[in-house]
């Protein structure tokens, strides 16, 4: 029914904003990662959405560009998903990091997410990881990561181990799970055989 919004920010808190366009304020619920991305009030933002319609009510879900909205609408088809879970899921990983932790079979970065448990996270990998491996980047490197979450530079291992952290691990955590790996090894095979080193911990 609605594709995309476009218009002022009116309100916004931790889970929602108020866009206003010709008039009308439309509640928005979203994403942490995307509060960050819009803007302040009386910025004029665009938003890209999706309806759901339950017996208990309508809620309208944005998000700040079509990649994070179809990677939320992924994560409800999940059987035991709803779009409370996904919102949490989104708000502690970016796509990309979910991407990767899901083809990885990461599910202790997934569980992160505030209210998503064990169960959830695996099923979230089983019905998911075929999809989403088609998805993943060909090249994760620091460009993909905010300038916070850059800790170190420098050949691929650094680049690796500053995306495991930026996935919530330990800098020691990080160096571990890839001390036994080969350093001239694509960027993205260090953080998949990283993520895997880790889950068996």
């Amino acid at each position: 029914m609605f594709y995309s919004l476009t218009g002022k920010i009116v309100y916004s808190d931790i889970t929602r904003v108020a866009i206003e366009c010709s008039g009308i304020a439309f509640d928005v619920t979203t994403s942490v990662n995307t509060l960050r991305k819009l803007g302040n009030i009386g910025d004029v933002a665009t938003v890209y959405t999706y309806l759901a319609v339950r017996e208990d009510g309508v809620e309208l879900f944005g998000f700040y560009d079509n990649e994070e909205l179809s990677y939320f609408k992924m994560l409800i088809s999940v059987s035991g998903v709803g779009p409370k879970a996904a919102l949490s899921i989104l708000s502690a990983l970016t796509p990309d990091m979910l991407a990767l932790s899901i083809t990885a079979g990461d599910v202790k970065s997934i569980t992160k997410a505030q209210g998503v448990g064990p169960k959830i996270a695996q099923r979230i990998v089983i019905e998911l990881k075929d999809k989403v491996s088609k998805l993943v980047p060909q090249k994760i490197g620091v460009e993909k990561l905010s300038p916070a979450e850059v800790i170190t530079a420098g050949g691929n291992s650094d680049e690796a181990v500053s995306a495991l952290m930026a996935l919530g691990y330990t800098n020691s955590e990080a160096v571990r799970a890839l001390s036994s790996l080969d350093g001239t090894l694509p960027v993205e095979e260090l953080i998949k055989q990283g993520l895997r080193n880790l889950s068996r911990r």
